[in-house]
């Protein structure tokens, strides 16, 4: 007769901690409050994050685009500088006047700058 109550109440027991294990389950997997709805909000998260990251990807290859352009034309133009400044080497030199009235010299005479 003990044992038979003992194997009762462990049966009723065991039911007990079934049904709380049900419903804690029921709640872990709800869509609205447990893992299911957090589940579900970090894939809507995810998938705004990837549309984020693929339009900064877009933005950031047409910048490099644009600095590329820009960095193309600042080296032509210091082409064209460097050319300009080596010209400029070849002009007289304006003789400044001097104290001690001294001689000037210059790289080319004026003579050979109008011949050209």
């Amino acid at each position: 007769m003990i044992a038979d109550i003992l194997l009762v109440a462990g049966a009723l027991g065991a039911a007990l901690y079934c049904y709380v294990l049900a419903r804690r389950l029921r709640r872990f997997t709800d869509l609205e409050k447990g893992v299911g709805g957090a589940v579900a909000v970090l894939s809507v998260q995810v998938d705004d994050l990837t549309g984020i990251l693929t339009r900064a990807q877009s933005t950031a290859k047409a910048s490099v685009e644009q600095l590329d352009a820009v960095s193309e034309r600042a080296e032509v133009a210091h082409r064209r500088l460097e050319l300009s400044i080596a010209a400029m080497h070849d002009l007289p030199q304006k003789a400044e006047p001097s104290a001690a009235g001294s001689a000037f010299f210059v790289r080319r005479p004026i003579q050979d700058v109008a011949k050209q």
